[in-house]
């Protein structure tokens, strides 16, 4: 009976000793910066920005074609047609300032939607990586990270998986 008991123990403490946890990190920044798809992406955003300010610039130049307009009419218009053009420049200022602050928004959300396929490019080959090494939690290098064993930094490995070029000098290797 001493023996199983003994057994027993020994047992669950090879298993617990087996059930550790395995950390890794990885850099998906640096991954994306190597990931050839960037370029045009970054392209398309920057067009995609000129777009938002060309139509923010449009919509300021009627803004102030129909403030001189206001100005040089001075006192020839009646005060209902007086009132009727300060209500619309009041207008034009508010759809102005919402378009500015919208514009910033529909960037963002334009960039999410180009950058959505290489994040899921980079989290399916972590996703077999980790699924084959056994790993069981995987961390961010970017998000605060203090110290980073190589050994466990994943970066190198997905960009492996991808099909990237891994440079001669690993900057990412180098930040540790």
């Amino acid at each position: 009976m001493k023996k199983i008991l003994i057994l027993t123990i020994a047992f669950l403490g090879f298993q617990s000793m087996s059930a550790q946890s395995k950390v890794g990190t990885i850099n998906n920044e640096y991954i994306l910066s190597q990931m050839p798809e960037i370029k045009d992406i970054e392209t398309k955003l920057k067009a995609y920005g000129e777009e938002l300010d060309e139509g923010i610039q449009n919509k300021y130049d009627a803004y102030k074609k129909i403030v001189e307009d206001y100005n040089e009419s001075g006192e020839e218009i009646t005060k209902v047609v007086r009132t009727s053009r300060e209500k619309k420049i009041t207008q034009m200022e508010n759809d102005l300032q919402k378009l500015q602050k919208n514009s910033s928004k529909l960037l963002q959300i334009r960039q999410d939607e180009l950058m959505r396929p290489l994040y899921q490019k980079i989290g399916t080959a972590l996703e077999k990586i980790v699924k084959k090494e056994g790993y069981t939690q995987v961390f961010n290098e970017n998000q605060s990270m203090i110290y980073i064993d190589p050994d466990y930094d994943l970066t190198i490995k997905v960009m492996e998986e991808i099909g990237l070029e891994i440079p001669d000098e690993d900057p990412v290797q180098n930040n540790n």
